[in-house]
């Protein structure tokens, strides 16, 4: 019985989800989790099928090592408190003294438990009616440690570039 229990508020859950992204399918999905209890994780595995592809965050520094030649990107940290955004290329990193360090010429500089990467999605879908991309590394937990944006040019259109880049990243890395 508890097991049937578990299921039934699963795909309740699940449904919520579902709806939530329908209403809105362009909308901010942290805000999806957030009305609906749910991780992000569970957010981005509700997303149709062409919209979210996912790696094994075992592939964390060779993700970030290909993503480090994109050129500028749009390197995000969202959070109940805030989104913090900074523009810039993403420098090299190394690992050491348990975190994957990152330092450069680049205003995009710290210190990442890179162990703690679950899962990467490789996120393609509309946000605020325009086409987004997004590398979005996911947590032990389900949560988003952080995202990377493909960049935009003057007139906010993606860069051609980078779209490529970012569609062979997704098909050597996905699941």
């Amino acid at each position: 019985m508890t097991a049937t229990l578990s299921l039934s508020i699963a795909e309740e859950q699940a449904r919520r989800v579902k709806d939530a992204i329908a209403a809105r399918p362009d909308g901010v999905l942290e805000s999806v989790a957030e009305s609906c209890g749910v991780t992000m994780r569970t957010v981005l595995e509700a997303l149709p099928k062409e919209q979210v592809a996912f790696a094994p965050g075992e592939g964390f520094e060779d993700v970030w090592s290909h993503l480090s030649a994109f050129g500028p990107i749009v390197f995000i940290v969202h959070s109940a408190d805030g989104v913090f955004e900074t523009k810039g290329t993403l420098p090299p990193g190394s690992s050491g003294r348990g975190y994957f360090n990152v330092h450069g010429q680049s205003p995009i500089s710290g210190h990442i438990r890179a162990d703690r990467c679950k899962a990467i999605a490789f996120v393609d879908r509309l946000f605020f009616g325009r086409r987004s991309l997004s590398v979005q590394f996911l947590n032990l937990d389900g949560h988003v440690m952080f995202k990377v944006f493909m960049g935009r040019d003057e007139s906010r259109e993606l860069l051609a570039d980078q779209i490529q880049k970012f569609e062979e990243l997704r098909g050597r890395f996905i699941m």
